[in-house]
């Protein structure tokens, strides 16, 4: 399918998520594909994102299951040990089985993979870190995004989530900069695996953008494990001590001596050194590359899919847009993606997770809404001992009763949301879920019970 006049249909820069679903479905469509990708086939989900975070969080809840077991009959010694680097590794296997299922998947695709930083040079030419060049008719952009660091003195002491799955150990004290899902996730695993841990975060919410009941209830019960917490606290300063400890100096508190420092203040595009200029590629006030919902940047032989478009930062909705992308270029199928009601979770200890809009949107958009909840001790917990009570709250439309939102924290919450996001995404009503008889004795069941 090349025209004479270039060396591939498409040429795809980062090999991540996206950037492998439009690769792997261009080339069954017939395209001639190559990828470049500098570090790993994988990209950032696979190789230092949701997965390896996941199984950390797997590993981290033992700490409380192994608590609670001693209520259900089990007869789990006082003390036991936890190894680190048991755990660390067996994670890092598994990314590596990953790694080689994505390469296999573009190698049996017969997509050319090319392990090399590549630089844009026009609208149709790429340049290798090796000096090679080659010509595309087209060219995606999947290169996605990479952690923020403040701009303070001493940040180069700081260590970002990419860093946080290779420790030696686990910090005795950790400082957490940010209050959003990665900060608030990894507070968690560390706080399970026995680090005393402290976040900090310029303004006083967490969470910005989730359901605020919700997330107050996270703020609560992270309080009441054991979870420091300072507000309207910037970076002054961190310095490292003659012992190797970091003392940190912040606004508006004492400063604070810890083992670590993470920062997850958030993602920034990965757009620099990618040439973009060149081919006269707009970029947003944020560096992220400025699209249609097509995709496609403000050079017509050039697109961008995932992260570094900086609309919405989800795995699945990269994928989706990678497969809309060569559905549409090279599939003959025009295809665009919707982006209502996207599902989203956050993987903290537990576990909060919400699709549509949160009481508060629907009131800036509405005017009003009917809200109905469930606050509740799960069946565990009670049994267990544990003093922690799941939140489900259902947001409706007052005059239809059709479902706006589904919010909810509480074991499981993501499992459970996926199956409900499909009723809102539908476009259910309140009294859809009345009619479901509930399922006894379940969490989910709490869901058709909501007053």
């Amino acid at each position: 399918m090349a025209e004479a006049k270039y060396d591939y249909d498409l040429f795809v820069i980062g090999a991540g998520s996206g950037g492998v679903r439009a690769a792997r479905v261009s080339a069954a469509h017939g395209a001639k594909v190559a990828v470049a990708e500098e570090y790993r086939v994988g990209g950032t989900c696979v190789i230092r994102g949701c997965v390896p975070k996941k199984l950390l969080i797997y590993g981290a809840h033992f700490a409380e299951d192994l608590k609670d077991a001693k209520r259900f009959g089990w007869n789990v010694p006082e003390t036991y040990d936890f190894d680190w680097k048991v755990l660390r590794d067996n994670v890092m296997e598994e990314v590596d089985r990953i790694n080689g299922a994505y390469t296999n998947t573009l190698t049996n695709h017969d997509v050319e993979i090319i392990p090399e930083h590549a630089t844009i040079t026009g609208p149709h030419g790429i340049k290798l870190a090796s000096g090679r060049e080659v010509t595309a008719k087209i060219i995606l952009i999947a290169t996605g995004a990479k952690p923020s660091v403040p701009d303070c003195v001493g940040a180069e002491h700081g260590i970002t989530s990419n860093e946080a799955f290779h420790l030696d150990a686990v910090p005795k004290r950790i400082l957490i900069a940010g209050a959003g899902y990665i900060a608030n996730e990894f507070a968690g695993i560390f706080h399970q695996l026995g680090a005393h841990v402290t976040l900090i975060n310029r303004s006083d919410v967490i969470l910005r953008g989730y359901d605020e009941s919700i997330r107050d209830r996270l703020l609560q019960i992270s309080m009441m494990k054991g979870i420091d917490f300072r507000f309207h606290a910037e970076f002054q300063g961190i310095e490292k001590n003659g012992d190797g400890c970091l003392t940190v100096t912040m606004s508006g508190h004492d400063p604070i001596t810890v083992d670590c420092v993470m920062f997850a203040t958030g993602r920034e595009p990965n757009t620099d050194d990618l040439g973009l200029e060149s081919a006269g590629v707009s970029l947003d006030d944020k560096g992220a590359i400025v699209v249609d919902e097509d995709n496609r940047s403000t050079c017509e032989s050039i697109y961008a899919v995932g992260d570094v478009t900086n609309r919405v930062q989800l795995t699945p909705v990269a994928i989706r847009e990678g497969q809309a992308f060569a559905d549409s270029v090279f599939g003959g199928k025009p295809t665009r993606v919707d982006y209502e009601n996207i599902p989203a979770a956050v993987f903290s200890h537990p576990p909060m997770a919400g699709v549509g809009l949160t009481e508060s949107q629907a009131k800036n958009k509405l005017g009003s809404c009917k809200v109905y909840t469930s606050d509740f001790r799960p069946m565990k917990n009670v049994l267990a001992g544990r003093n922690e009570r799941a939140l489900y709250k259902m947001v409706c439309d007052s005059e239809t009763g059709k479902v706006l939102g589904l919010h909810m924290i509480g074991p499981d919450a993501p499992e459970i949301l996926q199956a409900a996001a499909i009723a809102v995404k539908a476009g259910l009503t309140k009294d859809a879920f009345d009619q479901t008889v509930a399922l006894h004795p379940s969490m989910a069941e709490e869901l058709v019970l909501m007053r």
